[in-house]
């Protein structure tokens, strides 16, 4: 199992989370999303890990930041998608859409070919927010990152895409086992939560989402993460089950 540790960046502006995962059997720690660097290094300093890799969900500066600098302390090998490789800063290794990779010391290759890790994850494109925008999901520990296509209670903005993109991303983000945890690419929770709570009609699903949400961000954590079985109970952006119904929510 990988070890998660969630790292507040932009704290007060922009609320980003980046996130640091260490794999104890290859020994590798990865960051996704390097919003900025000290809370990173800071973070990687408490925990006596050197990174390894960096992987970007997509290539906005507020999720990419800290990809050359982390380069040049850490000599970490930048992963994303390969069709957005012009847009990522200093991208090593380009993934595609669908396929299963695994990750060690030795670099990144496709998961049947990496016996003597457990950092196995897979693609999934979810272009809507930006073109390119994919997902990482770790099966083996029931985990998907995000990025900015899927909040707390509410989804990413059509900075580059359209509505029926967005509905497409979050169609395969539904189709994952809800038993799925989901880690998203920054704290909006209470951004979205008046719309959540009017749209479900102030049901005991919200009103226990968001007590549980307040309640650890009162204690300096993060909201979630919540299991996509529990999002789609509380986020209209999942629980609209058809274009036209998801087509209101704009």
């Amino acid at each position: 199992m990988l070890e998660i540790h969630t790292v507040l960046c932009r704290a007060g502006q922009m609320d980003n989370y980046s996130y640091i995962l260490h794999d104890k059997k290859s020994g590798i720690t990865a960051v996704i999303d390097p919003s900025e660097n000290a809370p990173i290094i800071k973070k990687l300093q408490e925990l006596k890990l050197r990174l390894d890799y960096i992987l970007n969900t997509h290539h906005h500066f507020d999720h990419t930041d800290g990809n050359l600098e982390l380069k040049e302390l850490f000599g970490a090998k930048v992963i994303g998608n390969q069709k957005d490789a012009s847009r990522i800063p200093g991208l090593d290794f380009g993934v595609e859409d669908g396929q299963t990779y695994g990750l060690d010391k030795t670099g990144l290759d496709l998961a049947d070919k990496k016996k003597d890790t457990d950092f196995i994850f897979k693609v999934i494109d979810v272009s809507a927010h930006t073109q390119g925008h994919v997902l990482y999901y770790f099966p083996q520990d029931k985990a998907v990152f995000t990025g900015d296509t899927l909040f707390n209670l509410c989804v990413g903005g059509l900075f580059e895409g359209t509505i029926e993109q967005m509905f497409t991303a979050l169609s395969k983000i539904r189709a994952l086992p809800e038993d799925v945890r989901f880690y998203p690419g920054h704290e909006y929770t209470f951004g979205g939560a008046h719309e959540a709570y009017n749209y479900f009609g102030g049901n005991e699903d919200i009103q226990d989402y968001l007590s549980q949400a307040q309640m650890r961000l009162k204690q300096g954590l993060p909201a979630g993460p919540f299991t996509l079985g529990e999002e789609k109970k509380c986020n209209p952006y999942l629980a609209a089950d058809s274009l036209e119904e998801f087509r209101k929510l704009f």
